[in-house]
């Protein structure tokens, strides 16, 4: 290595540059690190230019040596008769680092500061919550198991279990204020669009038979016959979640909306955004409530469930226009099999007074997704004729998208008498009921203007789905094994801290793969220690991921041989907040 001092004649820079050998066999020469301004530096030496250049060649010769022995070759000695030590944990996980920089960069320290300032109690706040936040996403269990699992880290747990079960009670008591504090944060990660906000409700389940506290029969997403607890859920325009809040399984979602919004408007410092939601969220107090102020509101609406006087409106074919087009088209002249027609949304607009209320029902429809419809009911009505064929038990499930829906059951005769067996046939009627909405979709919306922007807003809402989706598989949510109210509240918070973890990451690293290649990875990436005395090898597959991972993070881990004093360089790098 050695020295370059380069700029224009005011505007100097002290550079150390590394001699390589590029992939064709040439020389050349790239910046290696740098040292600062020339002028700054002169300054410092009192403007004697003889010591400034030797202080830099010294470090130019510190930064050679340093280099060498972190790229040369090493030498290993291992003994055939001799066994490894007693309970010496050789395998250790190394995805929990990329974890551990963003909640450097969350600042959970700073807010673990603040709260055990608030709080009497002597265990460390801060290790205790994001281990299981580590836990939760490379491997959920219980509490205990994630105990468990964080002393195969770098650094394994000081605390003992007792102090997780206490910590849990504090965490649920500042659950608002670490939500708040987190969402102010993550603005330093990524700027946070809250211009449109989603919401959405989910419930999750408990593997016991009485009720108690939050835990409450309801009507459960998955149809188990459980207790179960809910959970309401914010997230931004940019998929990410804002905040939750979780309520009594027998708790009507709907009235669920208010108290976290306000919370949001106070704590969050967002009061002007269109709030999105689906129908099932959307009465016309939620409604209301977001027509407040500077805000607007998005919401699906069931065509179905409208009257039918309105319904008709909506489904005539007749005063459709093309999203970007003036031009009036009846649906029923589309050439569906055009591509670009096939691939079009159509749409009309149709005033809605509802109370005080003044709304736009906007009814939509897409050849595609009419298409879609189709090749899904044509599968179901395919599992319902083997179920009619089949000599099983004819149930209807409570699933909206049960194939049996499209069974009849004659139980009596023309003459209505009872029949001597029930007679299981296709319900044409029915089928013929659903093909009526084939390709339509509406939404009711307070907000005037573009309407392919309001299109767009609602075609997002997948992503909150796909949010509480993580959060059900990838990171085991439920079944629930805590059962104090506190401890499933805490509970909770760790697995929305994990999901906030893991959409930051998934925006650092540019969206490129799928939930299960990113968490898979992060799960796999563990460095075996070769021997107390040298340091570890990485025993995972170096691929296109883990090299966009240490690209982005800023350190590697996957060097055929890593020194322990290196790699508690890295960890240290981890806790030291080094923002763009």
């Amino acid at each position: 290595m050695y020295i370059a001092v380069t700029g224009s004649k005011n505007n100097k820079d002290v550079y150390i540059y590394q001699s390589f050998r590029k992939k064709d066999g040439k020389s050349s020469s790239r910046i290696y690190k740098k040292l600062g301004k020339y002028n700054t530096l002169l300054e410092q030496f009192d403007g004697d230019n003889e010591k400034l250049m030797a202080w830099a060649k010294s470090e130019a010769a510190k930064e050679t040596a340093l280099y060498n022995e972190r790229t040369g070759k090493v030498t290993v000695e291992f003994s055939q008769a001799a066994c490894i030590p007693m309970n010496e944990v050789r395998s250790f996980h190394a995805g929990y680092l990329f974890l551990q920089q963003l909640c450097t960069e969350l600042r959970i320290d700073n807010i673990c500061r603040v709260i055990k300032g608030r709080h009497r109690f002597k265990y460390d706040l801060h290790a205790i919550l994001t281990d299981l936040v580590y836990a939760r996403v490379l491997s959920p269990s219980s509490k205990l198991s994630s105990y468990n699992f964080c002393k195969t880290l770098f650094e394994p747990p000081k605390y003992e279990i007792q102090d997780v079960y206490r910590a849990l009670s504090v965490i649920a008591e500042e659950s608002d204020f670490i939500q708040s504090e987190l969402y102010k944060n993550s603005n330093f990660i990524h700027p946070r669009n809250q211009k449109i906000l989603y919401y959405d409700c989910t419930n999750y389940y408990f593997e016991i038979e009485e009720e108690s506290g939050l835990k409450h029969y309801g009507k459960g997403k998955e149809n188990r016959p459980n207790p179960i607890v809910g959970m309401g859920l914010f997230m931004d325009a940019d998929g990410i979640p804002l905040a939750f809040d979780v309520f009594p399984g027998n708790q009507n979602e709907q009235t669920t909306l208010k108290p976290l919004e306000k919370k949001i408007i106070k704590d969050f410092n967002c009061s002007e955004f269109i709030f999105c939601s689906d129908a099932g969220l959307g009465s016309a107090n939620n409604r209301a409530f977001n027509s407040i102020g500077n805000r607007a509101y998005v919401i699906t609406h069931s065509l179905k469930k409208m009257k039918q006087e309105d319904r008709d409106i909506a489904l005539n074919p007749t005063q459709f226009r093309k999203v970007g087009s003036t031009d009036l088209i009846d649906i029923r002249t589309l050439d569906e099999t055009d591509e670009e027609v096939f691939n079009s949304i159509y749409y009309k607009e149709v005033p809605v007074v509802t109370g005080d209320l003044d709304e736009i029902l906007i009814v939509t429809y897409s050849p595609k997704y009419k298409a879609y419809q189709q090749k899904i009911r044509s599968r179901q009505i395919e599992r319902a004729e083997k179920i009619i064929n089949s000599p099983c038990k004819k149930r209807k499930g409570k699933n909206q998208n049960d194939p049996m829906r499209f069974v009849k059951n004659t139980a009596v005769t023309n003459d209505g008498e009872i029949a001597e067996k029930n007679v299981y046939e296709i319900d044409a009627e029915q089928i013929a009921k659903e093909e009526l909405y084939d390709g339509f979709y509406a939404v009711i919306t307070n907000l005037e203007g573009n309407i392919e922007e309001i299109i767009k807003i609602n075609k997002q809402r997948w992503e909150i789905e796909e949010n509480f989706r993580i959060m059900k598989t990838e990171f085991e949510a439920r079944p629930v094994y805590v059962r104090r109210d506190d401890r499933i509240k805490a509970h909770f918070m760790t697995c929305y801290i994990s999901l906030l973890l893991y959409r930051l990451l998934e925006k650092k690293i540019g969206n490129s793969y799928t939930t299960e290649q990113i968490i898979e990875t992060l799960r796999s990436m563990k460095m075996t220690l070769l021997n107390t005395a040298n340091g570890y090898v990485p025993s995972y597959t170096r691929t296109e991921i883990t090299d966009s991972l240490h690209k982005t993070f800023g350190f590697r881990t996957d060097y055929e041989f890593i020194k322990k004093s290196t790699m508690r360089s890295i960890i240290k790098q981890t806790k030291e907040i080094n923002l763009p």
